[in-house]
């Protein structure tokens, strides 16, 4: 199973809701889409990350890479978890830098509360 989603975008914000595997081999196609989608705008990204089954180091790098961009272009990357990734996120004690979030209720606020 490689990895599959969706995107939607909104006035302020992108919600790309992904499901399978965020490993080596799914890691460039990815990157190179949700790059271009930042790209493109809004700069503010939420990932939905909740029904992913396995994440593993390229998947993080990605995310970082991606979490730096947001960054660079004053956006910010919102990630929605589960127990696996955050259990995975936390081994690297990447938690706050990649700003993991319950829900998307609750990424939209952060969004909303700490405006980049």
């Amino acid at each position: 199973m490689s990895l599959r989603g969706s995107r939607d975008v909104k006035e302020n914000y992108q919600i790309f809701r992904l499901t399978g595997l965020l490993d080596a081999f799914s890691e460039p196609d990815f990157r190179k889409v949700i790059s271009k989608c930042i790209d493109d705008g809004p700069i503010n990204i939420i990932l939905d990350l909740s029904a992913i089954d396995f994440i593993d180091s390229s998947g993080l790098g990605v995310l970082v890479q991606l979490a730096k961009k947001t960054q660079t272009i004053n956006g910010k990357l919102q990630v929605i978890s589960n127990p696996r990734v955050t259990q995975t996120v936390k081994l690297v004690k990447l938690e706050q830098f990649l700003s993991l979030q319950p829900n998307v209720e609750a990424a939209l606020e952060n969004l909303v509360s700490n405006p980049a």
